[in-house]
């Protein structure tokens, strides 16, 4: 897809941190996520060095590595296109949205209400 198609592609403007990891380099990097598409993303950070065509890994939350492209850099911010397309709707949800809640955070049961013949029972 060129630049000009890819304008047309929806994109979720918001803001998350992934771990980016450039090839060849050791170092994971904390980035902010400005937007994201299912084909690619934008990303933020101070002191990242990224060009055009260089290769990374990025960990996006509740999907886990994704690799991808520098498309593009200006100042901070750079353009990562995805190798694959992913669900961005995946990386929105609430982590651990599929866990059930832990038992102490269930609400206490409703103590049990007698009939007026059990309450006369009980009283003999």
């Amino acid at each position: 897809m060129s630049s000009v198609e890819t304008r047309n592609v929806s994109r979720d403007s918001l803001l998350l941190f992934a771990q980016l990891t450039f090839e060849g380099r050791s170092e994971a990097i904390r980035v902010k996520v400005r937007n994201l598409s299912a084909g690619g993303m934008m990303a933020e950070e101070s002191g990242v060095t990224a060009s055009r065509g260089d290769r990374l890994m990025i960990e996006l939350r509740n999907i886990g590595m994704v690799k991808g492209s520098v498309a593009w850099a200006q100042g901070n911010r750079f353009g990562v296109a995805f190798e694959n397309e992913i669900d961005p709707k995946i990386v929105r949800a609430p982590v651990g949205s599929t866990v059930p809640a832990p038992r102490y955070t269930h609400p206490t049961t409703q103590p049990t209400t007698f009939s007026d013949e059990e309450r006369r029972l009980r009283k003999l």
